[in-house]
């Protein structure tokens, strides 16, 4: 049987072990190991120990775990959970203020965070059943919360953009630097939508009662905006700040942040031994998982290659009309479909490092810019019903009295606002690229 057929096989079992519901990160490595015996009985796997150790010692890695512990530790001590209540509040009578305090608090945890689904379930628990008592409608809630939940997918510093960097061989500065404009831009997309909506039915979106809001002073409230938003703010600037700005490595800015985290609560008051305890645990099993991801990943990629996969994966790109920008948009489209059934990052392990030989050799495409589109392209597919993760994740932590087509509703009119992020990037690279072409990137 020819090796193409075989590689065709092994990409069929991995759709239908991960459909039976297996772990795609067994799924991955039993595929892998499983064909490549039958293609090779076995002897391919010498490379496979040179690959792994490769990979598990590339310095930048370690900024993962330190990230993952800065964002779990804002997150136990509730320090998210306080800034949305300041920023709600701060917002007054506007209709649609709290919702709009939920697309801030987004921001800031994507930043802190980059795991969209630890951002998904802390949104959910702490703010849907709020926006819900304030009268808010069910699919607003539900699509603003999943929307914002999202944004760690492409806001710096972003676990993706980690492992983009990572898997395209490019400088984590310059993909954080790339990222900054889109991601703000996205998040802008999401306010302008809720203002207009505030607008046009502000019975969707009502603002906190004046009973409550005369409860709070404006002294009170500016000395909580300085007390709850500002150092965790100022936090997660300096650690972006840094590595953008190229005055320390992603790695050194991460254990910095790791750091902050931890002092962030303490002045807050909000330090204990039980939180530090969870976030320890919290954050080695996310790393685990990644890492685990990862190695498996290599056992995937050498035998699909060692079966001529390229192949198959050139002469389906041969097949595409409309030259480059053909190859861009068709590449768009199956990380698209593909973060229907996959992962973040069994994508960008698996799926990107097979697609970019073909982007690569198109000198009129920079591979920073491919990088944030496809970052943009991922966050897209996790609000994509009926398989979008972030839905699911919500589901799954959703007070009852929500309904799955609440969810559903509220997502859609947030996928087609990122859609329309995704076409101004591609009509316009320079909203990714000005900002690293400034400072020298």
């Amino acid at each position: 049987m020819p090796l193409e057929y075989i590689a065709l096989m092994m990409v069929g079992a991995f759709f239908v072990l991960v459909l039976t519901g297996m772990p795609v990160a067994f799924a991955i490595a039993a595929v892998g190991f499983v064909f490549g015996f039958i293609g090779f009985e076995g002897w391919l796997f010498e490379l496979l120990p040179s690959r792994i150790f490769g990979t598990i010692t590339n310095y930048t890695l370690l900024a993962i775990p330190l990230f993952v512990f800065m964002g779990v530790m804002l997150d136990k001590t509730r320090v998210a959970e306080r800034m949305l209540e300041v920023i709600g509040h701060a917002s007054g009578a506007l209709p649609g203020g709290m919702a709009l305090a939920v697309i801030l608090v987004g921001v800031l945890m994507g930043a802190a965070t980059g795991i969209v689904g630890a951002a998904i379930v802390t949104l959910t628990l702490m703010a849907l059943p709020t926006l819900i008592h304030r009268g808010y409608k069910p699919s607003v809630a539900c699509g603003t919360i999943c929307a914002s939940g999202t944004l760690g997918q492409i806001i710096p510093p972003s676990l993706v953009l980690l492992v983009l960097a990572d898997t395209m061989n490019l400088s984590v500065g310059s993909l954080f630097a790339a990222a900054l404009v889109p991601g703000l831009l996205l998040a802008g997309l999401y306010v302008v939508y809720l203002l207009f909506l505030a607008w046009y039915s502000s019975a969707d979106v009502p603002a906190i009662d004046a009973e409550e809001r005369a409860a709070i002073s404006k002294a009170q409230l500016w000395k909580d905006l300085f007390t709850s938003v500002l150092p965790p703010l100022a936090l997660v600037a300096a650690v972006l700040g840094a590595i953008i700005g190229g005055i320390a490595a992603p790695t050194e800015a991460a254990a910095v942040g790791a750091v902050g985290a931890v002092v962030v609560a303490a002045l807050m008051r909000r330090l204990s031994l039980p939180v530090v305890n969870e976030a320890l645990i919290i954050t080695v099993r996310i790393s685990a998982m990644v890492f685990f991801v990862l190695i498996a990943s290599q056992v995937f990629a050498l035998a699909f290659r060692g079966l001529d996969g390229e192949f198959l994966v050139e002469a389906m790109f041969n097949w595409v009309p409309g030259g480059p920008y053909g190859t861009l948009l068709f590449m768009m489209l199956l990380i698209f479909l593909l973060g229907f059934f996959l992962e973040w990052i069994q994508i960008t392990y698996i799926a990107v490092p097979l697609f970019m030989p073909f982007l690569a050799g198109y000198p009129e495409f920079s591979m920073v810019w491919i990088a944030i589109l496809i970052a943009m392209n991922l966050q897209t597919s996790f609000l994509t019903p009926p398989f979008g993760w972030s839905l699911i994740f919500m589901k799954g932590v959703a007070p009852k009295g929500i309904r799955t087509a609440d969810i559903y509703r509220g997502a859609i009119p947030f996928v087609f606002i990122q859609l329309m992020a995704l076409g101004l990037l591609i009509l316009f690279p320079g909203i990714a690229l000005w900002l690293p072409e400034a400072i020298g990137w």
